[in-house]
């Protein structure tokens, strides 16, 4: 059976959309909560892209348990709950309201005993949306630091080493304000290597990282901070908890969904398309256009020797890129989901047979409303007849505007979960 366009585009859709469910907090958070506790309180506390829905589900699962709580997630990003308040901030530039969620939050576990049960539901985006400054920072100033560490080129476990060392939450601060509770976190894991660390900056886990490795991560990425903020790191005057810090003994970390089990779900989805598919690995990182360009070179291998597998295949990723803005330059629309496609189409150069698609699984790229692109055998001839110079769009950061005019952006709206990005290359043969 051949594969046409529309077919091919299709099936690139069901694997996006297979991954995707397979993180649908409503679908499989209920399997992982602790026993609640007999004769202690119950406080869900949460914050990420996921938290509204994931405090749903467990309103869902425990209708009978007495509980309260708050979470904070993304405006647009609400779900409806009758027990548990949800507020909504700022990503990926927080705003005051993420601070006074994470002081809602904070103030939420404070005064139980070792009886109470918090439980924290965390996921992708929860690092912005609960953005609370260290004593002596202002929000302001640490607004600086995210918009220097977005165009910096740092990876999230850079940025999150960074981000903990002037927080006032993050870093295991949230676990030492709940003590001597039990505390239980449900993650959705959106990081490469589904480090506890490093989602959402890890308020509820030891921090194997310190002041003087954010001070030379600064200054690997010739990063420059507002005058306060650089003294702050610099004095080091409070660390975060480290690994066996007793307080932190009792903590529990279990993982709902993750890059991995997204990824395994699109492959046995592709299974019944009738492709064989190949995982290359779900922490997958590096310059956004250079992992799509290595991506298209796998691709061809495939469509012209077999190897690493031979057509009809797909070949599935996930981690997460990054697009590097050169000081003083003006940034595009776009994401680095878009940045990676366009720069595996351009590599490509339109050979036949090969499509791709490659999204967010929170369902919003960038800045822009969609989750990403899919990209064709005819992409960069249709780019032309429009007048637009890919290569050119490439250089200045500007995806969004090709797949825009082409017609070609995957635009699911919020999908209320995040495993982070899925990249899926089509090699019909």
């Amino acid at each position: 059976m051949t594969w046409e366009d529309g077919r091919a585009r299709a099936a690139l859709r069901a694997l996006f959309d297979a991954a995707v469910a397979s993180a649908d907090p409503r679908l499989v958070l209920a399997g992982h909560l602790p026993e609640p506790p007999r004769d202690g309180r119950v406080v869900v506390v949460g914050a990420g892209k996921s938290a509204a829905v994931m405090a749903a589900a467990v309103e869902a699962a425990w209708a009978d348990t007495p509980l309260s709580g708050v979470v904070v997630t993304r405006y647009g990003h609400r779900h409806p709950t009758a027990r548990i308040e949800v507020l909504e901030a700022a990503h990926p530039v927080p705003d005051a309201a993420g601070a006074a969620a994470a002081r809602r939050i904070l103030a939420a576990v404070q005064g139980l005993t070792a009886r109470d049960l918090v439980l924290f539901l965390v996921s992708g985006g929860g690092s912005s949306l609960t953005t609370l400054p260290a004593e002596g920072l202002s929000l302001d100033e640490l607004m600086a630091v995210n918009r220097a560490l977005l165009a910096s080129g740092a990876t999230i476990h850079e940025m999150n080493c960074i981000r903990r060392h002037l927080s006032a939450f993050s870093g295991g601060r949230l676990a030492l304000a709940a003590a001597p509770a039990r505390v239980v976190t449900l993650a959705i894991s959106d990081v490469p290597g589904d480090d506890p660390a490093v989602i959402a900056s890890g308020p509820t886990v030891p921090d194997p990282t310190s002041f003087a490795e954010a001070r030379a991560l600064v200054a690997h990425h010739r990063m420059e901070l507002p005058e306060r903020v650089a003294a702050h790191l610099a004095a080091a005057a409070e660390e975060t908890p480290k690994p066996g810090d007793p307080r932190l003994a009792g903590a529990e970390y279990r993982f709902i969904a993750t890059p991995r089990m997204a990824l395994e779900a699109a492959a046995e989805a592709a299974r019944g398309l009738g492709l064989a598919p190949l995982i290359l690995g779900d922490a997958l990182e590096g310059e956004a256009r250079e992992v799509g360009k290595v991506l298209a070179g796998i691709a061809l291998s495939a469509a012209a020797h077999g190897q690493p597998l031979a057509a009809p295949c797909v070949l599935l990723s996930g981690g997460e890129t990054t697009v590097t803005i050169a000081r003083g330059e003006a940034g595009g629309r776009g994401g680095r989901n878009g940045e990676c496609l366009l720069g595996c189409a351009v590599a490509l150069s339109g050979a036949p047979g090969i499509w791709a698609l490659m999204g967010d699984t929170d369902g919003i790229d960038g800045s822009e409303s969609n989750a990403g692109a899919i990209a064709a055998p005819d992409t960069l001839a249709r780019a032309a007849a429009a007048g637009l110079d890919p290569r050119a769009v490439l250089a200045r950061h500007d995806s969004w505007g090709v797949f825009s005019a082409l017609g070609d952006l995957l635009e699911t709206g919020p999908t209320l979960t995040n495993v982070n990005d899925f990249r899926a290359v089509l090699v019909a043969g």
